[in-house]
């Protein structure tokens, strides 16, 4: 049980360390609710990917997109649309929906799977978390 828990909390610090440094880069700053997200796409994912080896990078990229823009919708819900945090704003974007995902966003959630995926395989392969 205490090897679990500390499996999820090293899952968790990766994907938000990782997501916050990411987001730096790209806009510049990033937001404590980003790497509290970050944390939690990549524990998801990586319990996902664990399951389904078998599938191929493409079939991973739908589903980790999927989940990442799922989650990204209802935290956007909570820290933008109810606590008005203001953390982002998509509704200038084409194919946006209430402004907190956006198609645009979805693709590259899609893309950054693709690292996300090999380091999943490397964490199990390497340290079996």
């Amino acid at each position: 049980m205490q090897r679990k828990i500390k499996c999820n909390i090293a899952l968790f610090s990766i994907g938000g360390i990782s997501y916050g440094f990411i987001e730096i880069l790209w806009r510049r700053y990033t937001h404590w609710s980003m790497v509290l997200t970050g944390g939690l796409c990549f524990t998801l994912l990586y319990k996902i990917f664990k399951k389904l080896v078998d599938f191929s990078l493409w079939k991973k990229c739908i589903i980790g997109s999927t989940v990442i823009t799922t989650v990204e919708f209802f935290v956007g819900c909570i820290v933008n649309l109810y606590a008005k945090l203001d953390v982002w704003d998509y509704s200038k974007m084409p194919a946006n929906f209430c402004g907190q995902i956006c198609l645009l966003y979805s693709v590259l959630w899609a893309f950054l799977t693709i690292p996300i995926s090999f380091i999943c395989n490397t964490l199990k392969k390497k340290y079996n978390l």
